[in-house]
């Protein structure tokens, strides 16, 4: 492990972790996450799922701290923390940057315990996580930002449209239905039944009124579990110009042993007819991260780029299972690092499956009325409407924790709302 302060702050420093016990600590990790037994398409597994609600050591408080200070002991050089304690007092809370390598892309970095309180009372205010001392992001590839390497230029808006009002524009891509599979099937709703949650109308409604939203709708119930939101609709809003794009769907990942992460798809209201790199999967073609870098250079002659085809805007949200699963790979070619090479600066995505709202209430028991997916999605869009994301979604992370070591309840487990990283240019 090596690090460097930058900004303003003068330092470095080294570690060293054993392999064994990175090893041993992984392990404990991939033990705790419901993607443990996932099924081959790329959802999390009925008895994977149940497993991290029932013993796995992200559902109990007690097991969660034991986790977090296990994983900072084996990954985390204590120099470091004390050089963040001493940066803090001066100049504030630092942000920290992390490029992991593959076996740790999945690490919740934000929930180490850097400065544990020891044994007895687990709740006690010894309980200092990493998140508690800075921000954290996630830097994108080194291929992504090495210098002299121009960004995919920005298309200009259509010249008989408005370009201010295209630079005001939110796409909001919200649990799409993804053809010839049913709302309950695996690849079905991840937000329940239209309409049946208020703070989610609530959102769309907040963005209706302070700017525009494509699709356009009248009410915020028509913006939900649409047909029509298709790879080439897609392309044609993101070339008119986006300021945000926020997606919360469905994401099926690629077998890490295969090395491919370019196979990664992402899940609109494409038909099986759509012109795409992938197979058809029954009456759908999903969207590869494979399509979104390469376009349709490999199918014609005067086949265009994805960057052409697909420009991201500055900030994109992928709110599905493990979107930015690709840190996973040697060769990170997944959906988050495509967006990234098509334009974003910051892409939010997960690092692991996520349980829905329908998952909590099943396997833990919690009232309709509570839906933890819907608080992620609400906080992620909050994050990306603020000047500065990475510190607001921080904060918010920072109040699930603190009302997780307060009272432990489900639906403030780290199960959800620590799977969620920025990965920042």
């Amino acid at each position: 492990m090596t690090w460097t302060w930058v900004s303003g702050v003068q330092g470095f420093g080294t570690g060293y972790a054993p392999a064994a016990d990175v090893d041993e600590a992984i392990r404990a990790l991939t033990a705790a996450l419901p993607g443990a037994g996932t099924a081959a398409d790329g959802g999390a597994g009925a008895e994977g799922m149940r497993h991290a609600f029932a013993s796995g050591a992200l559902a109990s408080y007690e097991e969660e701290r034991r986790l977090a200070r296990l994983l900072a002991e084996a990954l985390w050089p204590p120099g470091l923390t004390g050089q963040i304690r001493q940066v803090s007092a001066r100049l504030g809370r630092p942000l920290i940057r992390l490029q992991p390598s593959p076996r740790v892309a999945q690490v919740p970095w934000e929930l180490l315990a850097v400065d544990d309180g020891g044994e007895g009372d687990v709740r006690r205010e010894g309980d200092v996580r990493l998140i508690d001392l800075a921000d954290i992001a996630t830097s994108v590839p080194a291929s992504l930002r090495r210098p002299g390497i121009a960004d995919p230029p920005r298309p200009a808006p259509d010249s008989d449209a408005d370009a201010a009002s295209d630079s005001d524009v939110v796409v909001l891509v919200l649990d799409p239905r993804v053809p010839g599979h049913r709302a309950d099937s695996p690849l079905g709703s991840v937000l329940g039944r239209p309409g049946s949650d208020p703070a989610l109308l609530s959102l769309v409604q907040r963005r209706l009124d302070t700017g525009a939203v494509v699709p356009p709708v009248a009410t915020p119930v028509e913006a939900l579990r649409r047909t029509d939101l298709d790879r080439d609709w897609l392309s044609e809003v993101l070339r008119k110009g986006a300021r945000r794009l926020l997606y919360v769907g469905h994401v099926s990942g690629a077998p890490v042993e295969g090395g491919r992460s370019e196979d990664v798809t992402l899940h609109l209201c494409c038909g099986p007819r759509t012109t795409g790199l992938t197979e058809p999967v029954r009456a759908h073609r999903p969207l590869s991260a494979k399509d979104l870098l390469l376009g349709t250079l490999p199918l014609r002659a005067d086949g265009v780029p994805g960057a052409e085809l697909w420009p991201a805007p500055a900030r994109v949200a992928l709110i599905a299972c493990e979107s930015g699963g690709d840190l996973r790979f040697a060769e990170s070619f997944g959906l988050a690092s495509a967006m990234i090479h098509n334009g974003a600066d910051l892409v939010t995505a997960t690092r692991w499956v996520l349980p829905t709202s329908f998952a909590f209430h099943r396997l833990a028991g919690l009232p309709e009325s509570v839906r933890p997916l819907t608080d992620l999605v609400i906080a992620v869009d909050d994050a990306h409407e603020h000047p500065d994301p990475v510190r607001h979604l921080g904060a918010w992370q920072r109040d699930q924790l603190d009302r997780w070591r307060a009272d432990g309840r489900i639906e403030h487990a780290p199960l959800l709302w620590a799977a969620v990283t920025c990965l920042v240019r």
